[in-house]
């Protein structure tokens, strides 16, 4: 049988509600926030109705699958029931992973493991995956259960009846901000969110509450990096460039960042009056779009060539080879090539 809810909140008060677990579960999902709280909920379930041993494992392709088929056979010597949990985060078992999931979905359903209730965790799989043999096995003898994922569109009403737990309110604005900030990723909004508690009392959140809280540990990445320098924004361009270094972020990496950066706009900085073109073409749209035309109105064409010199300079500094008129340390060297970009055009007082 196959039971689906519609979101986690509701499937974690359906184990709350102190039904009965089938003998076999399966949580498919995604969002590891999600899926986390609803097995703690089945977990819960399971202590509940007696389940007092727990047996984890995690699961590929290359794992010993028989262990899987002893631990749910091996009956408690006092008739106690269990717990078996099976973490499978690849969705893909392999061929005596495949023959040991058809084989506990066989076994639950027909009694054969009376004293023990099976919880079996996978990603959301992909179409072929989903007309395997052991998947359509699942399906067709335990309870599976999608964790669907938070849509972008309904990330701010996520985000506000989380508030409202811990008795806060933030309006549109701030919600869209601290949105913006942690999409696609519930984890960090859910320690956002936690946060908030710690730091203020109950009541209404303004923005600049919200931004102080969250902005105090700021974990920068790649693209604010790109930003910043598009737009122009020397200093905070070298912060998020000096975060990016602190973090240990791999220095190849941002380089490599960077320098596609500048050979996109070294290439559109030559499609004249086909600029509109030749962006749909290097796949530029939306927010960046708008930071790219901007850029490449204040930098002007003949820049970008050194700029591509530059780049492949440090590069070279990376792999060791010296570069003369350039520093040793790749990082400052980089930081260099950032404020060329971020400062090019800008009029000085």
């Amino acid at each position: 049988m196959v039971a689906r809810a519609p979101d986690a909140d509701q499937l974690i008060a359906q184990f709350a509600s102190g039904r009965e677990l089938p003998p076999c579960t399966v949580l498919a999902g995604d969002e590891i926030l999600l899926v986390t709280e609803v097995a703690d909920a089945w977990r819960a379930a399971a202590t509940r109705q007696g389940c007092g041993e727990r047996s984890h494992l995690v699961m590929d392709a290359r794992s010993d699958w028989s262990v899987a088929l002893a631990t749910a056979r091996n009956t408690s010597l006092f008739g106690d029931l269990r717990m078996l949990e099976i973490s499978l985060p690849t969705g893909k078992p392999g061929k005596a992973g495949a023959e040991a999931l058809q084989a506990l979905a066989t076994m639950s359903a027909d009694g054969s493991v009376p004293d023990v209730r099976i919880l079996i965790r996978l990603p959301l799989l992909d179409r072929a995956t989903q007309q395997t043999k052991w998947a359509q096995a699942l399906r067709s003898h335990t309870v599976w259960l999608d964790v669907p994922t938070i849509a972008r569109t309904a990330l701010p009403a996520w985000v506000a009846g989380r508030l409202a737990r811990q008795q806060h309110q933030a309006d549109a604005e701030t919600l869209a901000w601290l949105c913006e900030k942690v999409e696609g990723n519930l984890l960090a909004a859910h320690q956002e969110i936690q946060k908030l508690a710690l730091l203020y009392p109950a009541g209404a959140l303004s923005l600049e509450q919200m931004q102080a809280a969250v902005l105090n540990v700021a974990r920068y990445n790649l693209y604010d990096l790109r930003d910043a320098m598009l737009a122009g924004q020397a200093s905070r361009a070298l912060t998020v460039l000096a975060g990016l270094r602190a973090e240990g972020e791999n220095l190849v990496l941002v380089l490599w960042a960077v320098g596609e950066e500048v050979r996109v706009l070294a290439r559109l900085s030559q499609a004249g009056a086909g600029l509109d073109t030749a962006l749909r073409a290097q796949r530029v749209f939306g927010a960046r779009e708008r930071l790219v035309r901007q850029a490449l109105q204040r930098v002007p064409a003949r820049a970008w060539a050194p700029a591509l010199r530059h780049a492949f300079e440090i590069d070279c500094l990376i792999k060791g080879i010296p570069t003369d008129g350039r520093l040793q340390d790749p990082w400052d060297e980089l930081a260099r090539l950032v404020l060329r970009i971020a400062v090019a055009g800008s009029r000085r007082p």
